[in-house]
């Protein structure tokens, strides 16, 4: 049976924000799409929080790896400190606290169709080792657990966003993250360098309804948070020349055309 690991990094928030409404509907469809899964694809649900951070109530089905002992902060300057995870940091403890054959970080406020691991297991079968899952965009009134259902049954709007990454086990060791950071932009580009330079297959699936986002908010372009982006920006095109040093120029493509827009700005 196919076996996936799927990581998430809930946070401690005001009421005010979001995530406040975001984060236990993302908890719940992922319970959801895994019980729906059953018996034909092994899931397995890991959430990563900050060791001195209070814990997040979640469904049983989920298990806590290793906490995070470092932020952006710690190996960058910043104007305001945000305590913005690396993302190698929460890859490396899904690494480490499971064995299954293929790994799944999305981003916190992403929500899944409770199909999810069985479309993904599909996919896998069709011979893709790395992929991309573009998310739907539903209306931003949705406020409670009880309008799952028909928040399930929204079509959304199509969104370009990338923030559901799919891929081989085997492939991890040998990505270069550097210190990029989520809660920013740029994360997505710094993902699919990786996956697209090292996966035998790779695609971006740009119209799937498999996972969606509540209300289209852009919290993280916010002028005060620039820096955080310039340092994802910086971290993606350092791992771009080190990858066309180390295998040659990059094939162009793999990627999506979007990806070099801003790139050399």
């Amino acid at each position: 049976m196919l076996s996936i690991a799927h990581i998430i990094n809930p946070v401690i928030v005001a009421n005010t924000s979001d995530l406040s409404i975001a984060q236990p509907i993302t908890f719940e469809t992922m319970h959801l799409a895994r019980e729906f899964a059953g018996n034909r694809v092994n899931v397995e649900l890991y959430a990563v929080q900050y060791f001195d951070e209070e814990r997040i109530p979640l469904p049983g089905s989920f298990i806590r790896t290793c906490d995070l002992s470092r932020s952006v902060p710690d190996v960058g300057v910043f104007l305001k400190k945000k305590n913005l995870p690396l993302i190698k940091d929460i890859l490396d403890r899904l690494y480490e606290s499971s064995s299954a054959e293929y790994m799944i970080y999305t981003n916190v406020d992403i929500a899944l169709q409770p199909y999810f691991y069985q479309t993904v297991s599909h996919i896998i079968r069709q011979g893709y080792d790395a992929f991309i899952i573009n998310r739907r965009t539903i209306p931003g009134k949705y406020k409670t657990l009880e309008e799952i259902p028909q928040m399930l049954a929204e079509i959304g709007e199509k969104h370009q966003g990338w923030d559901c990454f799919v891929f081989h086990r085997s492939l991890y060791p040998r990505f270069k993250l550097g210190t990029a950071c989520i809660g920013s932009g740029w994360i997505g580009r710094v993902m699919i360098t990786n996956m697209a330079c090292f996966a035998k297959r790779f695609t971006v699936f740009e119209d799937l309804h498999l996972t969606f986002h509540i209300g289209n908010d852009k919290v993280w372009q916010d002028p005060q948070w620039d820096d955080y982006l310039e340092h994802n920006k910086s971290e993606c095109r350092r791992i771009l020349v080190d990858f066309d040093q180390k295998y040659g120029p990059f094939d162009r493509t793999k990627l999506p055309g979007r990806f070099f827009l801003q790139l050399e700005k």
